[in-house]
């Protein structure tokens, strides 16, 4: 396949993503990009350069119990340079945004190269760039974290595909390149690791054409001994040995970073994590088709989908788990067809379905519980399978004569009202008050959003207003101790000493109570008593 991007090429996704985005330039720090820009120290030329690489990406020390264990050092050296510049001018960290989801595209479009034919790819890449899914790691600045970890994902990629010669013989310069440019981009965010799996993917089922009844059928003649070795599977098992060897290697590191703890999140954050079997393992099955509606149909956006933005999947009988079967249904459709077949439409397949599923796993909570419910950002890597799926789909529409006409002229409305759409929710982000009350227009179950915009208007006097917003938190969500003091602080601004007293008592009988003191006598010596102390988790918002 043709893996060559032209210039004209090149400007066409350039000039798309800067009409799409230029507008968020204009855009300030909000939500989570306050603890990661304003209030971290890291970004600061009077911090040692060293505490990039001791702290975690909120400039937390990864010793600490508070911490999100999210390091992420390369990231963060970005947003000091740009401090060094501009100090904390927003302009300049959303310009540096857009610059890099403009490289993601070309090299997402010369990944797509490598298995789609050059139309096709060319659809794939347009149609990502434009994508409304990616306006939260595009315009919020700690989307950052994604765009720098796809670069290097991608780059890690495309360095694999030249790891065998014309002679089928193995090249070991490009899979050393591939492991380093792993490092970087697990180094920009976490899931830059799965790109091993991809790789691995590319080389056992389009690499080396083998399809899952070949590939079992010749184990078996291996481990029955009635064959040799094929020389093909030898190298193919070499190479990926050596990527998984690496893999585990920066795995260990990883676990070594954090200390072997994991983050310690609250039900607030995502309430299925302390849910109970089988009210758990459903919800988080759940999330995966709510996830591919996001990618198939995202006109309602959030920027937070924690608390109660989801209610919790608590019974088989949930008319919600038809959702999960259809999505699972369709899954094994798609990986039961790729994997079965050799033509190149079943290589084109098993690729999209690897880039989709591989990357999402770390932020599934299917195998350990993470700190969000649904977060968009995180779709930015998997939705390049998804684009592929859509231009995949595309070309074989086109390529019947009566039809052909008709598919540009679908992709041809899909891009553009997908690109107005991003357009216009980069607005969104133009302030806190803007980005919450946006929120708030999908999603009025979650208290977080009411209390944060609550937060904007205090923030301007508006107590008032401000009030309002508050009130509608602690009935969202009553048990929300966070929403109550925020309530009582309110009151007090007001002058209104009653009401404030009464919403402190409120938040007051929330909190855990302290259990019985523990006495320790040693003999002839008066009891020494030490209360144990609940560790409380109150439910914060950003300023």
């Amino acid at each position: 396949m043709m893996a060559v991007v032209s210039w004209k090429e090149i400007l066409l996704l350039t000039g798309l993503v800067v009409g799409c985005y230029w507008n968020s330039l204009s855009c300030g720090f909000v939500f989570d990009d306050v603890s990661a820009i304003l209030d971290n120290k890291d970004l600061r030329p009077s911090t040692p350069l060293r505490h990039l690489f001791q702290n975690d990406f909120w400039g937390t020390p990864m010793a600490e119990e508070r911490s999100h264990k999210s390091y992420r050092p390369l990231t963060v050296l970005t947003f000091r340079l740009n401090y060094l510049f501009t100090e904390l001018s927003p302009a300049s960290y959303h310009m540096l945004n857009v610059v890099l989801h403009a490289v993601v595209c070309v090299l997402f479009l010369r990944v797509c190269r490598t298995f789609l034919d050059h139309t096709s790819s060319l659809v794939a890449a347009l149609l990502f760039a434009v994508h409304p899914i990616h306006t939260e790691a595009v315009t919020g600045v700690v989307g950052r974290a994604e765009l720098l970890s796809s670069i290097f994902l991608l780059a890690a990629f495309l360095a694999y595909t030249k790891s065998t010669s014309a002679d089928h013989s193995i090249v070991w310069s490009p899979i050393a390149v591939t492991v380093v440019l792993v490092a970087a981009a697990t180094l920009c965010k976490e899931q830059g690791i799965t790109v091993v799996g991809i790789c691995c993917v590319h080389e056992v089922f389009v690499a080396q054409g083998f399809t899952l009844p070949m590939l079992l059928d010749t184990i078996l003649q291996v481990l029955q001994g009635k064959d040799g070795f094929p020389y093909a599977l030898l190298q193919t098992l070499l190479k990926l040995i050596v990527l998984v060897i690496s893999t585990l290697l920066l795995v260990i590191v990883r676990v070594q970073v954090i200390q072997s703890q994991l983050p310690v999140f609250t039900r607030f954050d995502n309430p299925a994590a302390v849910s109970p079997t089988p009210s758990r393992q459903l919800t988080f099955n759940y999330l995966l088709p709510v996830n591919a509606w996001l990618l198939l149909n995202p006109s309602e956006l959030c920027c937070d989908w924690t608390m109660g933005t989801i209610p919790l999947v608590e019974s088989l009988l949930d008319p919600r788990n038809l959702a999960t079967l259809l999505f699972y249904t369709l899954l094994g459709l798609l990986a039961y067809h790729s994997l079965r077949y050799r033509h190149s439409s079943a290589k084109t397949v098993i690729m999209a379905l690897s880039l989709i599923v591989l990357p999402f796993i770390p932020a599934s909570n299917l195998f350990f519980p993470v700190g969000f419910v649904v977060a968009e950002r995180v779709l930015y890597v998997p939705s390049m399978g998804f684009c592929v799926l859509v231009a995949h789909g595309f070309r074989m529409v086109s390529h019947k004569g009566s039809l052909r006409k008709l598919s540009w002229l679908m992709v041809a409305a899909l891009l553009a009202t997908h690109a107005v759409k991003t357009f216009n929710r980069n607005w969104d982000w133009e302030s806190e008050y803007t980005l919450f009350t946006a929120a708030l227009k999908v999603n009025k179950n979650n208290a977080k959003l009411w209390n944060n915009v609550g937060h904007a208007l205090e923030n301007q006097n508006g107590y008032h207003k401000a009030l309002r917003y508050f009130l509608q938190a602690t009935r969202v969500q009553p048990d929300d101790i966070g929403a109550h003091m925020n309530v009582g602080r309110t009151y007090k601004n007001l002058n209104r000493s009653r009401e404030a007293e009464d919403a402190y008592l409120v938040a007051k009988s929330l909190m855990p109570q302290v259990p019985d003191p523990v006495c320790h006598a040693p003999p002839g010596s008066q009891p020494l008593c030490v209360p144990l102390l609940p560790s409380i988790s109150l439910s914060l918002y950003p300023a």
